[in-house]
């Protein structure tokens, strides 16, 4: 949990700096706070767009957290648990070694588990078991990051068509106007950037947040693969 704390503390530090950074302004009297700038910016950059990429923010931020917790939760100590496992294989034999896995949380234990449960039927069969259920925590370590990663695509992509339909709507005024003025395209080139960076700066939060979670699920998938080889020699030495 103290690892999910500073990554969601840096990020956010990350997150407000770049939009302070952006969008300071300061009228002719006196600055603005930070929050009405933010407000008024994001006002301006039209509730339709802005507020889909401020939903793609939330829901994948939401994703991210759920899968850091996960998969904080699903870290074990693979070394102490072989050790625990040899020991009660020696002492109380392989429903001792179960019943240390039982009270062990984490795709290793589970793993180990379904090995254990199967080795009257032979190593082989024990084998088998280990890898086809380490397949189904794969799967569980990796569930809803492509969700995840379909949010980083799409933010700037909506950021993009704002700035698409901001630059039409300038030419649509100055069409209108007949007239080339800067008043004239202000508004329309102003909504295109600001929806550009709204969106790059969602993209860039969530990515953060995306790659710490494929690290961290690769460094699961290689202990657990690691581990299980470790629990197949155990088995072997028992066995014999």
């Amino acid at each position: 949990m103290k690892k999910v704390v500073n990554v969601l503390s840096v990020t956010g530090f990350m997150f407000f700096g770049a939009i302070q950074s952006t969008f300071a302004q300061e009228t002719a009297t006196e600055a603005q706070t930070f929050h009405q700038v933010l407000k008024q910016n994001f006002i301006d950059g039209g509730p339709e767009f802005m507020g889909i990429v401020l939903v793609a923010l939330i829901l994948g931020l939401a994703i991210a957290i759920e899968r850091i917790i996960y998969l904080n939760m699903a870290t074990t100590n693979t070394k102490k648990l072989l050790a625990n496992v040899d020991d009660a294989l020696s002492s109380g034999g392989v429903e001792a070694a179960k019943e240390v896995c039982r009270n062990t949380k984490g795709p290793v234990a589970s793993i180990f588990y379904q090995g254990l449960d199967r080795v009257d039927e032979g190593v082989e069969a024990a084998e088998k078991a280990v890898v086809s259920y380490g397949g189904v925590q794969m799967g569980q370590l990796e569930k809803n990051v492509s969700w995840l990663s379909l949010f980083i695509a799409l933010a700037p992509m909506l950021g993009f068509m704002g700035t698409v339909i901001g630059m039409i709507g300038a030419f649509n005024d100055i069409a209108v106007a007949n007239d080339i003025s800067p008043a004239v395209v202000a508004v329309g080139i102003k909504v295109a950037l600001l929806t550009t960076v709204f969106g790059l700066i969602v993209a860039i939060i969530l990515q953060i947040f995306y790659n710490y979670i494929v690290s961290k699920i690769d460094a699961i998938v290689n202990s657990m693969e690691d581990a299980s080889i470790s629990l197949v020699d155990l088995l072997v030495k028992y066995k014999k």
